[in-house]
């Protein structure tokens, strides 16, 4: 949330040898033998923050900028707006202060309804959270108005552990291990019931994906049979997990005080594993940080080992899906490479392809690794 939105890229990625055990399913004889052991620019934090900077409000964005500032304003009559800090074209976030308090006002203007709900969901976690704390922190609410899509809150201090949803290089092994302290207990946390719902109907997203042909016949019945086992293995109780939703390295901010977790409008309760196959993931140049994710997500059993691949599969070719439409985008809107370029510089599209590749051969080790849990059923 409080970082610059970009277009998904990768940088050049050289063949990578995997390390034995670096994928989602482990060997068993490892499993048994090894148990878990235990480039960001740096955002001030907003105790000692000089905001300064001056918003353009001409022209067509002017408008947008002058009706979000309104919007606000009627929500927190307090909000001083500094700068810009993120435009897309689904919403804007600015940045300004609120009393003595820096503090963040994000705006939706896709009034779409899906978008819409998005933004409605993460206001009522930020709401849920004032009564009940998670075990993370996460910024303070100051105002909101769901139906116009207006969310102001706290710019929590610290810098973004990753600036890019997929990191050009493993970030530092203390920030990951932080990162993954952080997921851990939040996963471990059981708020009330009927605070939260489930954001992600399995079923549906499984068989919308094979409708559309990104997953195969066999896929399917993997996917199926894993998930009636989980069901079977979890009884009356459920086997539900609460989750983040979206725990990208790039929603978390290290402060001196511990990780923040921005960007909630996706939590609820999933399988178990569904944070940690977010971050399996995107830290595709972290093998040995993948090992222990998969260490991590097999702790609990076979049905929590069941329930991580499914989740995995389905970010994978979630990822998939959006980054092919963005190299289609991209391969249609290129430009050649300006004369004189520098050697060895990547056409326009190619980081996106390089991605995509390895995201490929990411969904194949997974799909492998089904295939291997519904063998042992």
């Amino acid at each position: 949330m409080y970082t610059a939105s970009s277009s998904v890229s990768a940088p050049p990625r050289p063949p990578r040898v995997r390390p034995p055990g670096a994928g989602p399913y482990l060997d068993p004889a490892r499993t048994a033998s090894a148990p878990f052991a235990g480039r960001g620019r740096r955002t001030p934090g907003a105790g000692a923050q000089q905001l300064s900077g001056r918003l353009d409000l001409s022209g067509p964005q002017g408008a947008l900028l002058r009706s979000a500032i309104a919007s606000v304003h009627r929500v927190c009559p307090e909000f001083h707006p500094v700068q810009v800090l993120r435009r897309s074209g689904r919403s804007v976030l600015i940045v300004g202060t609120a009393g003595r308090s820096t503090a963040v006002a994000k705006c939706l203007v896709e009034q779409t309804p899906a978008w819409a709900e998005h933004i409605r969901h993460e206001i009522a976690a930020y709401r849920s959270f004032v009564r009940h704390r998670p075990p993370v922190r996460a910024p303070r609410l100051i105002a909101a108005d769901p139906d116009n899509g207006t969310l102001v809150l706290e710019r929590a201090p610290g810098r973004p552990i990753a600036l890019q949803r997929h990191p050009i290089q493993a970030p530092p092994r203390a920030d990951v291990r932080a990162a993954l302290g952080a997921v851990c207990r939040l996963n471990a946390w059981r708020p009330p019931a009927g605070m939260f719902g489930s954001p992600l109907d399995y079923a549906t997203r499984i068989s919308r994906f094979h409708d559309l042909g990104l997953l195969t016949d066999r896929d399917l019945g993997d996917l199926q049979k894993l998930m009636h086992g989980i069901a079977a293995s979890s009884g009356r109780q459920g086997m539900g997990q609460f989750c983040h939703g979206d725990a990208l390295l790039s929603n978390m901010l290290l402060s001196p005080s511990g990780p923040v977790l921005v960007d909630w409008d996706q939590a609820g309760w999933y399988l178990p594993g569904y944070d940690l196959a977010t971050l399996w993931t995107v830290l595709g140049d972290a093998p040995d940080v993948r090992r222990q994710i998969s260490q991590l997500a097999q702790q609990a059993g076979p049905a929590a080992r069941d329930a991580f691949l499914v989740n995995l599969m389905l970010i994978l070719t979630r990822e998939i899906r959006t980054y092919e439409s963005a190299v289609r985008r991209t391969m249609h809107d290129r430009t050649p490479l300006a004369p004189g370029a520098a050697a060895g510089a990547l056409a326009p599209g190619e980081e996106q392809r390089l991605l995509l590749r390895r995201l490929h051969d990411d969904c194949a080790m997974a799909r492998r690794a089904v295939r291997a849990a519904v063998g042992t059923r």
